[in-house]
């Protein structure tokens, strides 16, 4: 597995990246059989969350052997200092560790809600803390917020942002290109979410992959060239959606060298596109 360096953290990632939601509502020894599957695939980059269910209980004992080979990334949604702070112990409990190597702000979807972050008494005050306390090693954010995330990435020197890079949103949407030039003039890791997302759920339609809220590509000879778009930008890594088998798929997908003509890549196209919040 390729591994890519985390823009001025010197951090060393698998391009894909082991989303929590694949754990979620599984036994504990299928959580521990999905991690030794993703470590075996070269997999060191984990990323969960406290509102992904019971991921983090079934992630954290799963982990626990490989701890000190793995880069582990946690989030809150808590946008001031002392929930974020009561959060993150519970996260570092539920995940038998005593670090975070990336603690980030989860899915900041307004401008009034990066602001609040950074305000006196906000979140990154907590987390500023921890970071000094060694709880924590490098600070980021996810968003689907352009806005808000542009914002960010001028106010604070984050070490990464997480954010939708794919190809139906970037050609079709225009939706992805100043982000990753901002946080490239920044020296900002760049995460990518949504690199296999297809196109939105239409009205009345079945969920048939039930971790993810929108239609995902689910076939190789889509997901081939949908991750080679992605990993053409300046992307450290990919997070796969929340269910074990699109994360084989992807992983298969780097592993299928020149499967596919290029040309695929400019045909493939999405007739509903999954701009998920352009400005806030």
């Amino acid at each position: 597995m390729e591994k890519r360096i985390l823009g001025k953290t010197g951090e060393s990632l698998s391009v894909i990246g082991f989303g929590g939601i694949v754990v979620t509502g599984v036994s504990p020894a299928e959580a521990g059989h999905y991690v030794g599957e993703a470590i075996d695939r070269g997999i060191n980059y984990f990323d969960v969350a406290p509102s992904y269910g019971n991921a983090e209980e079934r992630l954290g004992p799963a982990l626990n052997p490989y701890r000190d080979q793995v880069f582990l990334a946690c989030k809150t949604e808590h946008r001031t200092a002392a929930e974020a702070k009561n959060e993150m112990v519970q996260s570092l409990r539920n995940l038998q560790t005593d670090h975070f190597d990336l603690y980030q702000f989860h899915a900041v979807s307004s401008l009034d809600e990066a602001r609040r972050i950074l305000a006196p008494g906000g979140a990154l005050e907590a987390v500023l803390r921890a970071r000094d306390e060694g709880l924590v090693r490098h600070i980021g954010f996810s968003a689907h917020s352009e806005e808000a995330a542009l914002y960010l990435l001028d106010e604070f020197p984050f070490d990464s942002v997480l954010f939708p890079v794919n190809t139906f949103c970037w050609n079709q949407g225009d939706f992805g290109p100043r982000l990753c030039e901002k946080a490239v003039e920044k020296g900002t890791g760049i995460l990518a979410l949504k690199a296999l997302a297809k196109r939105q759920l239409r009205k009345n339609e079945t969920n048939v992959w039930k971790k993810c809220w929108y239609v995902p590509i689910d076939t190789l000879d889509e997901a081939i060239p949908a991750l080679k778009f992605t990993l053409s930008k300046p992307v450290t890594a990919a997070v796969c959606p929340g269910h074990i088998e699109l994360f084989r798929l992807a992983c298969d997908a780097l592993e299928t060298p020149d499967a596919l003509p290029q040309p695929l890549l400019k045909n493939l196209s999405s007739p509903d596109v999954p701009v998920f919040q352009k400005t806030a």
